[in-house]
């Protein structure tokens, strides 16, 4: 699921930029924050950097660490939603974009009950993630629904494309880790952002500095 990208009776968007969550649209790995929670960390965050650097299937290895959560209090969302910071120049970028006329979305391997309220005080036009079950408020280990991977991310940019009228060659993907590879792969411009080296090498542009106001000037929107 995703939040709606609402019609518009004007023009198509002039472009589209794609961002990945986990540390691109933020600076956090929401899985390893909630395996802080459930004293899993070092066995989450060892899997999560073998998976974005490509060495794990992605879905199987999201499953396994979802499994660590298993008993966590559905509270825990607002815990961790405390702790997650924004990485320095989204605000910009963001900003940057919507008044050129272009669209902003987020697609993730993370997950919605972090993403959305993120999204909404961000201001992004769409967004998609993976759900976490939650039965008698507590979280079953088990993802809810089919799994954002490395597929459904490059599926999601040529679908929110398609829906604001924006031809693949004006789309602008930003990712950092190997799941991250299929939707810079369709996209007309693809951007590494501090990203693992399977990435930077199959990437149009490369941004060392983490700050995502950088990506303006790539647009033509900065000096």
């Amino acid at each position: 699921m995703s939040s709606p990208l609402t019609p518009s009776p004007q023009a198509p968007a002039r472009f589209l930029v794609v961002l990945d969550a986990d540390s691109t649209l933020i600076e956090n790995e929401v899985i390893e924050l909630l395996a802080e929670e459930a004293g899993s960390l070092a066995l989450v965050a060892d899997v999560t950097e073998r998976a974005m650097r490509g060495e794990l299937d992605f879905a199987e290895s999201l499953r396994g660490r979802v499994a660590t959560l298993a008993g966590l209090p559905e509270s825990v969302f607002r815990t961790v939603s405390d702790r997650i910071r924004p990485t320095r120049g989204v605000h910009e970028l963001i900003a940057g974009i919507q008044a050129a006329g272009g669209r902003v979305g987020v697609v993730s391997g993370g997950f919605h009950e972090l993403l959305d309220p993120l999204g909404e005080e961000l201001g992004l036009d769409v967004w998609r993630a993976n759900r976490l079950e939650v039965s008698g408020n507590v979280l079953s280990g088990r993802v809810d629904g089919p799994i954002i991977d490395a597929d459904a991310k490059a599926s999601a940019l040529l679908e929110w494309a398609a829906d604001a009228g924006v031809p693949v060659s004006r789309t602008i993907a930003i990712g950092d880790g190997a799941n991250d590879l299929q939707m810079m792969g369709v996209a007309g411009l693809s951007v590494a952002f501090n990203a693992k080296p399977a990435v930077r090498e199959r990437a149009d542009v490369v941004l060392d500095n983490v700050d995502l106001a950088d990506v303006l000037p790539l647009l033509g929107l900065r000096g």
